[in-house]
This record gives C-alpha cells, structure tokens and sequence, in this order.
C-alpha cells in the first residue's frame, strides 16, 4: 500500500511503525474471509482491509478520530484471525493498537460509553474491586432486562448477565510467595495470578500449581505484579497498560534475579499475547525496553510449558472433549497443535469444532461493549461445539469460558483442568455429573 507520511509525522515513532505496517498491505482481501465481524456484517469497514483504510487516512491527514472511524475500529476484535490468514506479514495487531491509542487521545466519546469503559477499566484490573462488584450484581440482577433497554446502560445489564451467581473465596493459590515441591526439583516458573480470572475461576491456577508440583516444578507467586494490562490496553489506555507492564516485568525480574527463572507461566491466553508483546509495548522505555525483551521471552502459555516436559502418555479415556482454541493462542501466539496433543496423551479423544478459527465474541470486553455482534458470534460458536457431541468443552482463556458457558450446558473447563486430573489431580466439581 502506497503512503504520503511527511518527514516530520515520520519522525514520531509510533507514525513511523505504522506507516511499515501500512506499507505490507497489497489489498489482496484474504482476511475478509477469516474476520468474524465481516462474516457477521457484510461491510467493507468492518473487516481488516476496511479498517485498515480507515487508520491510514486517519493517520496521514493528522486528523483527530470521528464516529465512522471510532465506531469500525470499535467493532475490530482484535482476534488476529487476519493475520494468521495475510500472505504479506501485516501486523494488524500493532496497527490497530495505535489506532486505539489516537482515539482514546482525540476522539470525545458520548458520556454513556465514557462511564462504562471508565468503570471497566477501574474494576476489572483489580481483584478485590472486582469481587466487590460481582457480589453488588447479585442485587443488581432482576434489573438487568430494565437497563438493556436504555441504549446507554445496556452494558450495565449485559454485565449483569455475565457474572455468576455464585462467587468463589479468594485462593491460596493467588497468594505471594513460592509454591515448593517435594522430591527432586525440575525447574522453577513464575505465575501470572491475573485479575479476572482468581475472581471467576481460581481453580485454574489452583489446578495448575499441583500439576506442576507433581511434575517437579517449583512456582513463585511474585509480590505487588497485579494485572498485566491487557484489558485496558485493547481500550486504546496506552499510560495505564503500561504502567501495568512496567510492574509485571519489575516483578517477574526480582523473582529470576532471587532464584533463576525457568519461564513465566501464563494460564490467560489473552494475556499472554500482550505479555509476549512486552518488548514492542515498552521498546520506547529506556529503562524498560530490554528488561520487556527479557520477558517477553519468558513468558510461556501453561500448554506451551508442558507440551516441553514430556508427559507419560495415559491409557485411553471414554470421555470425548471440543477443543475450543481461543483467538489469542491460535493467532495471537501461533500456539496450536500443543494442547490438543496433550489431551489427547492424557487419554482424552480430542475433536475440533467447525469454523474453529472464527472467534466466540468474548474478546476481553467486547461482550460488554458490542453485546449484539458477540451474542451472534457466541450463538455460531456454540452450534459449532455442540454439533461435535463432545462430553467436556477444553480452551485456554477465561474470557471465552465465561462466555461459552453462557451458551451451553456442556461442562467447559481449562486444559489444564483437565491434564491436572488426568496425571492425578481431583476430578473438577463440574466433570461429577459426566460419565
């Protein structure tokens, strides 16, 4: 794609990276075959080509965003389908972060939707906020259908239909502090506790600590890492992202410098693709560039992990499971084949859902802020499993298991819910009813 960036714009860093990306676009439309919102919508600008367009004439003219813009851009995502599908390398991904960034910076949103991203971006990163809050849903419930039909507080609503009614108690497992392992000693990780997830699902990271204890791995909770600024950062909120990436690799860093550190292990797949893109984030920061580098390289997906510590394989079960592959492991981390292998060496008989690259609308807080286009994704995704006549749903990131389990009445769990019973752990409370 042909550009008329002017010397000075190029002089900014941010334009300069842009404009490189800009220049790999041939127009050639293969990633309106794989984008969920052109596939759902039908329109030009909502798929990346279209988008892309959009940044471009946005970016060269220096102008500030305007409600076309905001709203095509708003309607992104950000699942990466593109660009796993781009013969031409476009990192869409940088791209459209810059373009959120420039928004959030020029762009006067109506006040509704000023208060909700306000309020996500001050509750969801904190755990103890959020917990707060999911118990005030409990009032605030039988008034969901009420504030869906107000246009400015139907996230309100759709966020209380999202939250579960039950609240689980706060996990040892989220608490600082080494996790040992008796016997011999094969490695030692750090854990990403994460914000969201010890509050919806702490039996995830529970589950994961006692497999790797089998397994000989020693795990440090870091003190004072907190959420790894992805939530915010797709929302266009560049200093507080990272100021989040700037305390996650302060924190890891300690860890590795007390002991040595195998990898950072991430049970998140949304996080991980922002943690492994740490070293681009704060390339900027003198004082944190390479430190970012350095974790960016550590940080490993929890299948990406095991799929390294050669597992025994276990006799053959006659449970069968859907592997659900989040957008953020297949095309944000390339991670693929690794935790269905594993499965499938745990004795589990694995089957892939149809249009598996398709996303299930979920995408951090997208299910909040574009209910209607994720409720259509999440309806495909959910025919798509179910048309598999699996016993047990499998992915590797929360926000697409609260928003499956929204769906179905098949159990979803995490991978790792489901390696950790298969090499010894407890059966998860939801399995109980299933054969």
């Amino acid at each position: 794609m042909q550009t008329s960036f002017t010397p000075a714009q190029l002089a900014d860093p941010h334009i300069a990276t842009s404009e490189q990306i800009l220049r790999k676009c041939v127009h050639c439309g293969f990633c309106t075959a794989t984008c969920p919102t052109y596939v759902t919508l039908g329109n030009e600008l909502d798929s990346p080509r279209g988008r892309i367009y959009l940044i471009k004439d946005m970016l060269e003219n220096d102008r500030p965003a305007d409600e076309e813009v905001v709203t095509h851009i708003d309607r992104c995502l950000s699942c990466l389908s593109c660009m796993t599908t781009c013969p031409s390398g476009v990192n869409y991904m940088h791209l459209v972060d810059h373009a959120r960034v420039h928004i959030e910076k020029t762009y006067k949103r109506p006040l509704g939707d000023r208060l909700v991203r306000a309020v996500l971006a001050a509750v969801l990163p904190y755990p103890g906020r959020f917990r707060l809050a999911l118990k005030a849903a409990a009032l605030g419930r039988p008034f969901a259908s009420l504030l869906k039909r107000i246009p400015p507080l139907k996230p309100f609503g759709t966020m209380l239909d999202l939250a579960p009614s039950k609240i689980a108690l706060a996990s040892a497992a989220d608490t600082p502090g080494t996790h040992r392992i008796d016997g011999v000693k094969r490695g030692r990780v750090a854990i990403l506790s994460g914000c969201a997830q010890p509050v919806l699902r702490p039996e995830i990271n529970e589950a994961t600590l006692r497999l790797l204890a089998r397994l000989g791995i020693e795990v440090v909770v870091p003190e004072g890492a907190g959420c790894c600024g992805a939530l915010v950062h797709h929302m266009g909120r560049e200093e507080q992202a990272l100021d989040a990436a700037r305390r996650m690799v302060d924190a890891w860093l300690k860890v590795k410098e007390e002991g040595g550190l195998d990898a950072v292990i991430i049970t998140a797949s949304g996080c991980g693709t922002t943690i492994k893109d740490y070293g681009h984030m704060l390339r900027l920061d003198p004082a944190y560039a390479e430190k970012a580098a350095q974790v960016s390289a550590l940080a490993k997906d929890i299948t990406e992990y095991l799929a390294s510590l050669d597992l025994p394989a276990l006799e053959r079960k006659t449970l069968t499971v859907a592997y659900h592959s989040a957008c953020s492991m297949q095309h944000g981390q390339k991670i693929t084949t690794a935790p269905k292998l594993l499965l499938r060496n745990a004795g589990f008989t694995v089957r892939d859902p149809g249009e598996g690259h398709l996303c299930c609308g979920s995408a951090g807080t997208y299910n909040i802020l574009q209910p209607e286009i994720s409720e259509k994704l999440k309806a495909r995704k959910v025919r798509n499993i179910e048309a598999t006549k699996a016993d047990i749903i499998a992915t590797g990131n929360i926000g697409c298991i609260t928003q499956i389990a929204t769906g179905t009445v098949i159990p979803i769990l995490h991978t790792v819910e489901l390696l950790d019973w298969a090499y010894g752990g407890p059966k998860p409370a939801m399995l109980e009813k299933v054969r």
